[in-house]
């Protein structure tokens, strides 16, 4: 090849300015992910559509309605970085909601001039209630060796049905009126006290994931299960402690939505687990297990949100909306899936 051409090619492959803003689009795409522009997305064509949407009130509306699912898709994670999930987050918020409400009821009643104890003591029941479950769901997955789709299927139909058994399939009222008072319509600061209660677990699950060993094994766990063993990772604790986690914080969930119905309900939470896992995958974690951070997770459960919420605020039908959550996982998944691609395929020259 002469001198010349060799100039004539090189010309004629220097990318243009839209060559140049899809490069550095693409570059964008690579390092941050879909869901940042996902997100701006939404943003856009809900303001567009509602004059409501983009309010301070709205906005915080939108984040007070969002805390519960950002709660479970952070335990959610936690399962799924270990290569499994939990199907029975939705039944530790019913059983969480109503052992709490029954065990207020109670000492409510037992104690009538100290709520504020019959409030905590009815929390510590909850708790330990769905703790409970996860403890079921960890044994199983970790020391039995039983698969977590098996598990997590099974216990979720046992616990809806103990909590149906213990309401009788009636709301369980009468609560405490300073637990609705605080964890369900209290402020502090101008912020409702769930973002508050949600910013804390946050911030505990970015250290824990982050900073801690624990969550360099559950992400070692789930990349390679065998490779930690050999490493010295106790595998079966690790797992163990991933489903308790999990419960834990889907059992914080169910408290303090069980203070903003101020009943305890057997059928809250029916398709949370279903939600958590669109908002974990569309968060870019792996099913494959090994891959998870909480700040995307903390922004998929928004974003399902956001969309619910500008749906809402758009009159958009309920029965659409389930055709259009859908529609956003696929198309979420799939370009999760493209920047992996991506990712490992190593860039071209031009030269054949």
């Amino acid at each position: 090849m002469t001198s010349s051409s060799s100039v004539a090619t090189a010309v004629s492959s220097a990318p243009g300015p839209a060559g140049r803003a899809l490069a550095l689009l693409r570059a964008l795409f690579l390092r941050l992910g879909v869901l940042p522009f996902m997100l701006a997305i939404a943003f856009v064509v809900f303001g567009t559509l509602s004059d409501q949407f983009l309010t301070v009130q709205n906005l915080i509306n939108l984040l007070r309605q969002s805390v519960y699912l950002i709660l479970v898709a952070m335990g959610q994670m936690l399962a799924l970085v270990t290569g499994g999930f939990d199907l029975s987050v939705g039944t530790v918020m019913a059983i969480t909601s109503v052992v709490a409400a029954l065990a207020m009821q109670f000492f409510g009643a037992a104690l009538p001039d100290a709520a504020w104890l019959a409030i905590a003591l009815g929390c510590a029941c909850g708790m330990l209630a769905g703790l409970a479950v996860g403890l079921v769901n960890g044994i199983g997955v970790a020391f039995i060796g039983v698969s977590p789709f098996i598990v997590t299927l099974g216990v979720q139909s046992i616990g809806f049905g103990l909590a149906l058994y213990l309401t009788g399939g009636v709301p369980v009222s009468g609560l405490p009126a300073g637990f609705s008072e605080l964890f369900g319509f209290g402020t502090l600061l101008g912020v409702p006290v769930p973002i508050w209660v949600t910013a804390v677990c946050v911030t505990a699950m970015g250290v824990l994931m982050g900073r801690m060993p624990t969550g360099t094994h559950l992400l070692a766990v789930g990349g390679n299960a065998k490779a930690a063993a050999l490493s010295g990772i106790d595998t079966r604790r690790v797992l163990l402690v991933a489903y308790l986690l999990c419960a834990g914080l889907a059992a914080v969930s169910g408290l303090l939505l069980t203070a903003r119905v101020e009943t305890g309900e057997a059928n809250l939470g029916g398709t949370v687990a279903l939600e958590s896992i669109a908002a974990c995958v569309i968060a870019g974690v792996s099913l494959r297990g090994g891959m998870g951070r909480v700040p995307n997770v903390v922004m998929g459960a928004i974003f399902i949100g956001l969309v619910q919420n500008g749906m809402n605020l758009a009159s958009v039908g309920s029965y659409l909306q389930m055709v259009v959550l859908g529609a956003l996982l696929i198309v979420a998944v799939g370009a999760v899936q493209s920047v992996s691609f991506s990712q490992l395929t190593p860039p071209t020259n031009g030269l054949a």
